[in-house]
């Protein structure tokens, strides 16, 4: 040990870290630390915004507004993640942004109303309303953390986590052939669309082939740029949304005022109790990384801070226009490569998303994508998502019971989104919750894993 390292920089060498969680970076390795996060998140946090927007019909204005809130509320959740103050967040180098597994259930209760004859203005604010009552089911199981942990298993966890991967695939889909706009004028899946999602898709799968770390990590936002620049040769690219923007957002609260709908709100349960228990892996993962202990009462106030934040940020989500957020493991692979587990970085990475959404202008670069383009990476996004969930699934014991449980919770999820007719004579009110396959197999999950009796170990047997 060198007598000039302080014990922090000694441990951080020793375990093959260059700057440890307390250790501060000269501020150029700063910079650069946070860039590499800030590439690896970028993406996830405008593509939810951007989805459910298009899906739905939401102005150019109004998006730009809902991408620019991302950014800025998902930099004010990274930095009091990092920070931590009193019990809210972490204290560990955790980034957080608008997460995918509300999207599905967003746009499929969001569509319903808008056929229904309700205003776009009423659906956003029907939707906004419901992440605001949602983030207080968050806010309660950061409290509860332990009693939530023995209901919800990862046998739970993992079928809701490959439903909502599974459900997303359609949306990606819809997405790479040109979305709902092009279903209505009839260039749906026609040559220049698949065009773009295809290069799109191409490009991140053989950039995945390369060998080199920092180029898979940066493999989506390259992708996106090729297609961008292959949508820009087209003609395709549409500066509208930032043409209509103001030179700074100031962020509004209730732009769309406030609104709700039991219809949305009863889907969403399920997946805020699902997303609260990732928030939990994922702060593990995070500490594994870091070096911090992954067991005991530090860890268990980190898991405790970083899902209450989940909630707390979810809450300012909806005041300020925007959609439900969670911690991303992304960030995982890049204090692996860079070395830096410094929890500094997060004021850094904090700083450029809150920059960037407070400039529309940003916001409007992004959003002059065509869909197409977006699909392509967005079908490798929701594809990781379910995959996710299968690798929850794989590491748990898939004995009679728990492939029981799997088969009738996914036969009953994925076929109530694939046939919703069968739910035609139901009450309206149990018809609305069972429409989303997430909810359906979220809640058979739960039930069967509650009630049918586990097999006792073989030693017993």
């Amino acid at each position: 040990m060198n007598p000039a390292d302080s014990p922090d920089q000694a441990a951080a060498r020793d375990n093959q870290l260059i700057y440890g969680l307390e250790d501060r970076p000269r501020p150029l390795v700063a910079l650069l630390a946070a860039l590499q996060h800030l590439l690896a998140i970028i993406v996830p946090i405008v593509t939810p915004g951007l989805l459910i927007c298009q899906a739905l019909g939401v102005s150019a204005r109004d998006t730009n507004l809902i991408v620019s809130m991302s950014l800025v509320i998902s930099g004010i959740a990274t930095y009091v993640q990092c920070r931590r103050f009193g019990p809210l967040g972490a204290g560990l180098l955790v980034v957080q942004g608008t997460s995918f597994n509300f999207v599905g259930p967003l746009i499929a209760g969001g569509a319903l109303l808008v056929k229904q004859g309700t205003p776009v203005e009423g659906v956003m604010a029907a939707i906004f309303g419901v992440v605001i009552a949602g983030s207080f089911i968050e806010i309660g199981i950061s409290r509860i953390l332990p009693f939530v942990k023995k209901l919800i298993t990862p046998l739970v966890t993992g079928i809701v986590v490959l439903m909502i991967g599974l459900t997303l695939i359609k949306v990606g889909l819809i997405s790479m052939g040109g979305g709902f706009g092009a279903m209505a004028d009839g260039t749906f899946a026609n040559g220049e669309n698949l065009l773009l999602s295809g290069t799109v898709l191409a490009v991140i799968v053989l950039l995945n082939r390369i060998p080199l770390v920092w180029m898979r990590s940066c493999a989506i936002v390259i992708a996106l740029l090729v297609g961008y620049a292959l949508a820009g040769y087209l003609g395709r690219l549409d500066f509208s949304g930032m043409h209509q923007a103001e030179l700074f957002q100031v962020p509004t609260p209730l732009h769309f005022g406030l609104g709700f709908s039991w219809s949305l709100f009863i889907p969403m349960l399920v997946i805020y109790l699902v997303t609260s228990l990732e928030a939990i892996g994922d702060v593990t993962a995070t500490s594994k990384v870091s070096r911090q202990p992954v067991e005991g009462p530090l860890w268990m106030r980190r898991i405790k801070g970083g899902v209450l934040v989940n909630g707390v940020n979810s809450l300012l989500a909806g005041v300020f226009n925007t959609f439900p957020s969670s911690i991303f493991a992304q960030n995982n692979g890049v204090i692996q490569l860079t070395g830096i587990a410094s929890r500094h970085i997060g004021v850094w990475i904090a700083l450029m998303l809150v920059l960037l959404g407070l400039f529309p202008a940003v916001a409007g670069v992004i959003q002059a994508v065509p869909e197409p383009v977006l699909g392509g990476a967005a079908m490798v996004m929701f594809g990781a998502v379910a995959a996710s969930g299968i690798n929850i699934l794989a590491g748990i014991d898939l004995d009679r019971r728990a492939l029981l449980i799997i088969a009738v919770s996914l036969a009953l999820g994925l076929g109530v989104s694939q046939v919703p007719e069968f739910l035609a004579h139901m009450p309206a009110a149990l018809r609305n919750v069972l429409e989303s396959g997430v909810a359906t197999g979220g809640i058979c999950a739960l039930l069967l894993n509650w009630f049918l009796p586990e097999s006792p170990p073989k030693s017993e047997r």
